[in-house]
């Protein structure tokens, strides 16, 4: 009974580490990582307790692989010496746009976003947030209204330059550059890419965030539903192209965003929406936060730009 306790995780465990990701199942599997490795531990006692010295040494060693990925994240990192003007980052998750509009424009008021952006976001939803008054605090906008869950946007308190969407499968990612009052001009891009929940949409996610801008030294922020956690092997590669998780740098790395309680999915949480910062920006404050009708979490991150 012991090696059937441990031998999942050690297997999970070599797979994380080996720079491999395999196609489905395993992609919507290893955003469960910080689960597993909670599983390794209790597979380790029940080694102890029934004597098996063997069981017990891997799932140790599954312990000693596992947990210096995940621990990280509920520890605060440093800042760069950042003393630019503050941006101010507000992600949403409409949910096919049926997300609340007055709790989300009372999270706009109360916050003072600079950048708001938007994932399934639809013409009834464009329609309903500019009649409750989103372009009076946020007068800029790059949209991309679809039905469905394709649509994004990005709405600015600050001049808005729209770029071509960044588009996959359906899924269009709304990006615009965004001229600061301080002179600073940053990238922003709605993020959301394909969700990998079956066999097949692999190649649309995998596209969908290796097409996320990288490189060339300019200040960008990525925010949005990435449908990826900090273990799957295409947010590795874009951390090291160059950018910070809000949520990691200041040790909220482990707070889920979706499901959010009271959806309708009954899977554990996990961390897919973030907020991704140009390695030259600080990162002040972050925020998981709450909004009706929708299966995700808002998040906020408080930026400052070098």
């Amino acid at each position: 009974m012991s090696w059937i306790a441990v031998t999942p995780f050690a297997l999970w465990a070599a797979v994380r580490v080996s720079g491999f990701e395999p196609d489905w199942p395993w992609v919507p599997v290893v955003a469960y990582t910080p689960y597993a490795a909670g599983a390794a531990a209790l597979g380790g006692v029940l080694a102890l307790l029934l004597r098996r010295p063997a069981a017990g040494t891997v799932a140790l060693v599954t312990l000693l692989t596992l947990v210096p990925l995940v621990l990280p994240r509920a520890l605060a990192d440093g800042n760069p010496g950042a003393d630019g003007p503050v941006l101010r980052v507000l992600a949403a998750n409409l949910l096919v746009g049926q997300a609340d509009t007055a709790e989300l424009m009372g999270l706009v008021r109360r916050l003072r976003p600079d950048v708001l952006t938007l994932q399934e976001f639809t013409p009834a939803a464009r329609r309903r947030l500019e009649e409750a008054g989103v372009r009076e605090a946020l007068p800029y906008a790059a949209t991309r209204a679809r039905e469905g869950v394709g649509g994004s946007a990005v709405y600015a308190r600050h001049p808005l330059t729209p770029g071509p969407a960044i588009a996959y499968g359906g899924f269009g990612q709304a990006r615009a550059w965004l001229r600061h009052p301080g002179g600073a001009k940053v990238e922003i891009v709605s993020v959301h890419p394909c969700a990998p929940r079956r066999y097949g949409r692999q190649p649309c996610w995998n596209a969908g965030l290796a097409a996320l801008p990288r490189g060339g030294g300019a200040l960008r922020v990525l925010a949005g539903d990435f449908n990826a956690t900090l273990d799957h092997l295409p947010m590795r590669e874009l951390l090291a192209a160059g950018y910070r998780d809000a949520a990691d740098v200041t040790g909220h790395g482990l707070t889920a965003t979706w499901p959010q309680e009271g959806s309708t999915q009954r899977l554990p949480g996990v961390t897919i929406d973030h907020v991704l910062a140009s390695a030259a920006m600080a990162v002040r404050g972050y925020a998981v936060l709450s909004l009706r009708r929708t299966d995700h979490r808002p998040v906020f991150a408080e930026l400052r730009l070098p």
